[in-house]
């Protein structure tokens, strides 16, 4: 991406907000946010994360702020959250460096699990609202009409193309999860491989706290447990290794789930799955394999009791 392809807006709003105006671009990704690694004139590095203004990134990014301020491996924002028309716009410290840690095994299951404790701890305390509606892919708590969270592009498609044992298993985990009547709690909704960077044998760094959720503190531990490996198109590890990220989480944390969390730790660890099948199905052409998927829904639910 070349300087001139910035958004008009963005070197005014550097300028105002960081003191100085951007003469370079670092690089550029979209998702469901838009990132811009910045250099600034003064020779700083910024990133400057830009999205639309759902209501949820004032909490994520005061949450993030309270992490890096005590010393927690994350990016330090740099500015509020400021409105720019419709979008959310903050800058925040770029961290760059580590490597990526990849492998599904029940090793690399305890080191991550590891982290994703050591987070939730810390975010225990933290007071925030809540930064809802959650994430799409754990969005099972979503009052919109039928079984997906509404996207608008999304839901226009044939919805045909998803296969019906992730309509199944869709519908059989969120009626697991929703009968649960346990408290929410703060957690990271997007907890995988690709949104951390390891360096020496321990995290160097954790990404994306925009994806901070508001669900039970077993279905966060869930959810993890099934993405932690996650570097592209849906995927789950081995059933072994989510029960080996769970159990070392808690342990870690200092107490057992109840028999209720353990059950919706399972079933909240097939949404994400679920919803990146269903989205690969009707965004790809052709849509990538789900073998793995598939292969561990039965027991999966089994365990989940849905």
């Amino acid at each position: 991406m070349s300087f001139e392809d910035l958004p008009d807006w963005l070197p005014a709003w550097c300028t105002e907000r960081l003191g100085n105006e951007p003469v370079s671009v670092l690089f550029e990704a979209r998702s469901i946010s838009a990132v811009f690694g910045l250099r600034l004139t003064d020779g700083t590095d910024v990133v400057v994360k830009v999205r639309e203004d759902d209501g949820r990134t004032t909490s994520c990014v005061a949450a993030q702020a309270v992490l890096a301020e005590r010393g927690f491996p994350c990016a330090r924002p740099l500015t509020p959250v400021v409105g720019v028309g419709t979008l959310s716009v903050h800058a925040e410290e770029y961290r760059p460096g580590g490597e990526l840690l990849r492998g599904d095994s029940p090793e690399l299951a305890v080191r991550y699990a590891a982290v994703f404790a050591r987070l939730m701890a810390e975010l225990a305390d933290v007071t925030v609202p809540p930064p809802v509606p959650n994430p799409r892919w754990v969005r099972w708590d979503h009052l919109d009409a039928g079984l997906w969270p509404s996207i608008g592009f999304l839901d226009e498609r044939d919805q045909g193309a998803v296969p019906p044992y992730i309509v199944d298993t869709a519908e059989r985990a969120r009626e697991r999860l929703l009968a649960a009547d346990l408290p929410c709690v703060l957690g990271h909704a997007d907890f995988e491989a690709q949104n951390l960077r390891w360096h020496e044998g321990g995290v160097w760094v954790v990404h994306d706290w925009d994806s901070l959720a508001w669900q039970p503190e077993a279905a966060l531990a869930g959810a993890a447990s099934a993405v932690f490996p996650k570097t592209g198109p849906a995927t789950l590890p081995p059933i072994e290794s989510s029960e080996a990220f769970l159990m070392t989480y808690q342990d870690l944390r200092g107490r057992r789930f109840t028999a209720e969390e353990q059950e919706i730790a399972w079933a909240a660890s097939l949404w994400p799955a679920a919803h990146d099948v269903r989205w690969e199905a009707l965004c790809t052409d052709p849509p990538p394999p789900h073998d793995v998927v598939r292969a561990q829904v039965a027991e999966r639910l089994r365990r989940a009791k849905a």
